[in-house]
């Protein structure tokens, strides 16, 4: 019997990782590619090249679905053939502050896209643009990157689609949505993981590739980490430790607040609620390398700590669970020792940690009884070990902790 694979791609803030998982949820070989030169979705493309030429001949002969993950709220203008007419805007990105005041006259009160870095602020912005009359999509990054496999361009995902101000409840535009005159760039929303076509001719081609394989709606970065962790009772919690800090507590009651930044992702029948701070290991990259990291963390007493209080940012500004895109990052007292200056960021993210999944129970969500560690970060035990000091659980790393398996598991479906 010949094997049959299915191929996951995460795109995440620094660079790609892509895995395939066999009939039995197998994890095979990650191939990973860093890239600090990643601003324009030419450097997407070929990376995704680079990544399907570098799979084994008989992956791709058996390749039976692909599906791909991209950062939250990441987005781009393409004109009618798909070519992008501008630099894609980042999750972080929150130029979109000098729309919330157009936004209020006709969003919802406390709409989750009521922020400077949501999909639907980033769109209103460009409508203010010249460059808008010449747009005929708007499209995320898993969106164009699904579009570059399939052909189809205009298809997103409700997880993707969230932050734009689609109703993941009702699985519809709301009205105050489709009567805006932007309207008309909004993408065809579908399930995550409901095929969307069978890959192009050209590239089934080129790469090798199965021809009946399925391309498949994709997800986020962060739904994708908790894809890969397995979880499904409520109460327990996935947090993804990757440049950015993105909490999920599977919870039975939706919660939305613009205030905090909090979302809430349709999950079947449960819903995931969290959000996303702009602190986490692109802090942590910008004041230490990887080698630092590794030593200055074996030095750490986790029983012993500092008590900084640090809020880690490189820059001013974050959305959850402070929603401010004024707030600056504090990062004094800074010691003379350099590991009692890492282990003040490590305590610092890991107390924003702390009231990120506070205030989600006291708004309405299931009581935290565990958190699963994904991302770059779930590797320190240091880290791992404050963290579950100032939370009060348990917490341990994810048995498969990288989002491209997630990906991959959503790409085989049930």
């Amino acid at each position: 019997m010949v094997d049959s694979f299915y191929l996951g791609f995460d795109f995440g803030t620094s660079g790609v990782r892509a895995v395939t998982v066999d009939q039995n949820h197998r994890f095979g070989d990650m191939i990973k590619i860093e890239s600090s030169n990643y601003d324009h979705c030419s450097h997407w493309s070929e990376v995704l090249w680079q990544i399907l030429s570098q799979l084994p001949l008989n992956i791709r002969q058996n390749l039976r679905a692909i599906a791909l993950s991209g950062t939250s709220s990441t987005v781009l203008l393409c004109d009618e053939m798909g070519k992008p007419l501008t630099n894609p805007l980042w999750y972080h990105d929150s130029r979109g502050k000098d729309t919330l005041k157009y936004l209020r006259e006709f969003v919802p009160q406390n709409h989750l896209t009521l922020s400077a870095t949501s999909s639907l602020a980033k769109l209103y912005w460009w409508y203010g643009q010249s460059i808008f009359n010449q747009a005929r999509y708007f499209l995320h990054q898993a969106d164009y990157l699904g579009f570059l496999l399939h052909g189809k361009l205009g298809i997103s995902d409700y997880h993707n689609a969230l932050k734009l101000g689609y109703d993941v409840e009702n699985l519809i535009y709301p009205p105050w949505l489709k009567n805006q005159p932007f309207s008309h760039l909004l993408p065809m929303v579908k399930q995550p993981g409901e095929t969307v076509a069978t890959i192009t001719e050209d590239i089934s081609k080129k790469f090798n590739i199965n021809p009946r394989c399925v391309i498949k709606t994709g997800t986020t970065d962060s739904i994708a980490a908790f894809l890969a962790s397995g979880v499904t009772t409520p109460g327990e919690g996935v947090t993804s430790l990757g440049s950015t800090l993105v909490l999920k507590l599977l919870s039975e009651t939706k919660i939305d607040d613009s205030r905090y930044g909090i979302y809430s992702h349709r999950f079947g029948n449960l819903w995931l609620t969290g959000g996303a701070s702009n602190t986490g290991g692109a802090v942590l990259k910008h004041f230490f390398s990887s080698q630092q990291l590794e030593e200055l963390s074996a030095d750490i007493n986790p029983n012993s700590l500092v008590n900084y209080h640090y809020y880690p940012l490189i820059n001013k500004g974050d959305r959850f669970p402070i929603n401010n895109p004024e707030l600056p990052p504090k990062l004094t007292p800074k010691p003379n020792n350099p590991t009692l200056f890492l282990q003040g960021i490590l305590e610092g993210i890991a107390e924003i940690e702390q009231k990120g999944y506070q205030l989600l129970q006291e708004l309405g969500a299931n009581h935290l009884t565990k958190v699963y560690t994904a991302g770059g970060g779930s590797v320190n035990e240091k880290w791992q070990e404050i963290r579950a000091l100032k939370l009060n659980v348990p917490v341990t790393k994810s048995p498969y902790s990288e989002a491209c398996y997630g990906v991959a598991i959503l790409a085989k479906g049930n």
